[in-house]
């Protein structure tokens, strides 16, 4: 059942079981586990069925710490979210990911590799994953990687959902025509109203930018909005809690966390071929398409004391060169064309186009750009960064249309964040002479940790990070270090979850969306529990 609320009465009000704001992975995940399990709900949507100006507005802010995309660009406000355009790329974390890491400030999630461990094999079928791929995966394939010693590097692999258009409205009948799941597009929740003790939800208000208003009461509700807007809401939402909801220790808003990219140098000698074959292109094996990439072994990262960050290898323009006019036109006009259906529809052609061309010429035509001169043989750096405190999100005084107070992001890295990448290109090179295959030219700017990250623009399409927003309302044990419990529950609040990548504790070097829809599915059995119309799946 869809309702659009630009075309309701005024002064709505709906009841429910469980209430989600935000339709993207983890809405979307979190409602169809609780439609298995017998319990109505009703999702809420800020935007529409499609990208809209006016809409996406709603996500302008400041940046004020280090540089990073115009938050208005920064996630889209429709139904399906930022999946719409998204890479398609899903990886597993590791299980160090969860551990304590004593060299790891802020480290540790709680719950154990083997609570999440038994979720990924449902969310892999979502993205039409039977199985999780690994380095015999990529050697299936023939991809042919390096003999690197596993006790100092590790093959780490994604597998690619090639399906761009999985969570879009299209794609959802499902919900869509299902009568105990209601859909309201175009209701922006403003506030999050607690009862008079602070520990239950009474209700949801939202709004529409037609002035249409909506008022939702439920058992449980989630909040499922990313990790720039699930913080925004709760420190918003200060009618009972002056500081916001799950505000009471100041961790909401905090940890912020990317996936920061950067050139880590370029590889020189004779295994620009091998190189290039294992790690430059996808590879298809047993139907699944994946890539390789080279991450720390949990034993190095323990012994030097680094992040699990990792790289990758591929043919790039040198540092400092002008961009390539094919790559110049194309990021143009990438990022000149709405995400509406129309440019999606040239993005996801284009994007298909490219996948089959690099199949059948790389890695020829890297390699011999890379003879000529015109390429490096480099390193593309896919970093895991450490969680800070100090990176996060706040209120500006500024208010938006509907009177939501604008973001300002202080996005914050660390001397850790660079020794990391240091120490995995030292390695790599230390691996790479042993082998025969090249010499490692380390880029200048990882000697020098004090002057910060640097990124590089001929890198990749996304040069500063990966669009992940992770870590703002982290899972905790202990309510004085994060916002929820390990089940996503937002401390001192009973029937309030957090769904989604801002509820990460730690980042890792795995794209998040995989793990979003694990939790995903966990937190609704978890919820559900809790329910009289509740039943087994």
């Amino acid at each position: 059942m869809h309702l659009d609320l630009n075309q309701a009465d005024s002064n709505a009000a709906v009841a429910t079981e469980v209430c989600i704001v935000g339709c993207g992975v983890a809405g979307i995940t979190t409602a169809r586990r609780l439609r298995r399990l017998g319990v109505e709900v009703t999702l809420l949507e800020s935007g529409g069925l499609d990208y809209e100006p006016a809409t996406a507005e709603l996500n302008a802010g400041e940046n004020v710490g280090a540089t990073y995309y115009d938050l208005e660009d920064a996630r889209l406000r429709f139904f399906g979210g930022t999946t719409a355009i998204w890479g398609g790329r899903i990886a597993e974390l590791d299980p160090i990911d969860l551990e304590a890491r004593p060299w790891v400030p802020h480290s540790g999630w709680p719950l154990s590799w083997e609570e999440l461990a038994a979720y990924y094999g449902p969310a892999r079928k979502i993205f039409g994953a039977e199985t999780a791929a690994d380095a015999g995966t990529l050697r299936a394939a023939g991809a042919a990687p390096p003999d690197l010693d596993p006790a100092k590097l590790s093959l780490g692999v994604w597998s690619f959902d090639r399906k761009f258009n999985r969570f879009v409205f299209g794609q959802c009948a499902d919900l869509t025509d299902d009568p105990r799941c209601r859909i309201v597009t175009h209701a922006t929740v403003t506030e999050i109203v607690l009862d008079p003790d602070g520990r239950r939800v009474e209700r949801l208000q939202a709004r529409s930018l037609a002035g249409r208003t909506l008022s939702v009461t439920a058992r449980m509700f989630v909040l499922a909005a990313g990790g720039l807007e699930n913080p925004r809401l709760l420190l918003a939402s200060r009618s009972v809690m002056a500081r916001g909801i799950g505000n009471q220790h100041d961790q909401v808003g905090r940890y912020f966390m990317e996936h920061p990219h950067a050139r880590g140098g370029r590889v020189v000698g004779g295994g620009a071929w091998r190189l290039l074959k294992a790690f430059g292109r996808p590879h298809q094996a047993g139907g699944q398409e994946v890539a390789g990439l080279i991450k720390p072994s949990a034993e190095l990262q323990a012994a030097r004391g680094i992040l699990n960050s990792s790289l990758t290898i591929a043919a790039r323009q040198p540092a400092g060169a002008a961009p390539a006019v094919g790559m110049a036109a194309y990021n143009r006009i990438k990022h000149s064309t709405a995400p509406t259906r129309a440019g999606r529809a040239l993005w996801m052609a284009t994007k298909t186009a490219a996948t089959w061309a690099q199949r059948r010429i790389d890695p020829a035509r890297p390699w011999l750009l890379n003879k000529l001169g015109l390429r490096d043989v480099a390193l593309l750096i896919r970093a895991e960064q450490a969680p800070n405190p100090e990176s996060r999100v706040r209120l500006t005084d500024r208010t938006d249309p509907l009177g939501l107070p604008r973001l300002a992001l202080d996005w914050r890295m660390t001397d850790l964040d660079v020794t990391s990448v240091s120490e995995l290109v030292r390695t790599l090179g230390e691996e790479l002479q042993r082998l025969g295959l090249g010499r490692v030219e380390a880029a200048d700017w990882l000697d020098d940790p004090e002057g910060g990250w640097r990124t590089d623009p001929l890198i990749s399409a996304h040069p500063i990070g990966g669009y992940h927003h992770m870590g703002t309302t982290r899972m905790s044990e202990n309510p004085r270090s994060g916002v929820t419990d390990r089940f996503g529950k937002v401390h001192g609040v009973a029937n309030l979850y957090v769904a989604g990548s801002s509820t990460f504790p730690t980042s890792s070097w795995a794209n998040p969306t995989l793990t979003i829809a694990a939790l995903a599915i966990r937190s609704a059995e978890q919820a559900a529990a809790g329910l009289p119309a509740a039943r087994a799946a």
